[in-house]
């Protein structure tokens, strides 16, 4: 299998999310969510409802979960664009059980939607914005999304907008700056970049 990178492409990213957008606003979440609090798919996957919104039905601002592949606790902050599409949401789940899946499956059991069908989901909105290509039996010719995309996704973006390397390395949990900047896709076409803005004098 080949190592997923980050979706750079702003224009693409906002294509991604009408597409997700025009299947349903839990589609459209599950890539909001990914694209902008960093998680990995198995702790996106396992949050309910009663985990980002008060007893009141407010959302909160931030969020605690345990990851699964680290057993750490992390945090995560509601912004914005988040918080909108959770609005949406959680209107359209009325009346709102609050220990039910927010990505539940829709077999009529309260469990989540496994990690295929969100890679699933990905792929064919990738498909549609021309990041993947199959070919005629329907096998990837050309691109590679999955749902570690979203968390790649998060990074390269935080990174490029001024995040520094060490706060990445904490919010990723990651131990080496090295091992950040391979998993947040920096390639030698950002470096080449780096030198063509930099005119100074």
């Amino acid at each position: 299998m080949n190592t997923v990178q980050p979706i750079k492409d702003i224009k693409t990213i906002r294509n991604m999310r009408s597409v997700l957008r025009n299947q349903s606003t839990r589609n459209e979440l599950l890539f909001i969510l990914g694209i902008n609090v960093g998680l990995r798919i198995s702790d996106i996957l396992k949050l309910k409802f009663k985990d980002i919104l008060t007893p009141k039905g407010n959302i909160k601002p931030y969020v605690k979960v345990t990851e699964k592949k680290t057993g750490k606790t992390n945090t995560f902050y509601i912004g914005a664009v988040v918080k909108k599409v959770i609005e949406t949401y959680v209107l359209e789940n009325q009346p709102l059980d609050r220990d039910t899946y927010i990505f539940r499956s829709r077999k009529g059991n309260n469990k989540p939607i496994s990690r295929q069908q969100a890679w699933n989901i990905l792929n064919n909105a990738a498909e549609e914005v021309g990041l993947v290509t199959r070919d005629m039996d329907g096998n990837i010719v050309y691109g590679e999304i999955g749902t570690h995309t979203l968390r790649k996704t998060f990074a390269y973006h935080a990174y490029q907008s001024g995040t520094s390397i060490e706060l990445l390395m904490t919010i990723l949990n990651h131990s080496s700056k090295s091992h950040t900047l391979r998993y947040i896709g920096i390639t030698e076409e950002d470096k080449k970049e780096v030198f063509l803005k930099s005119n100074l004098g």
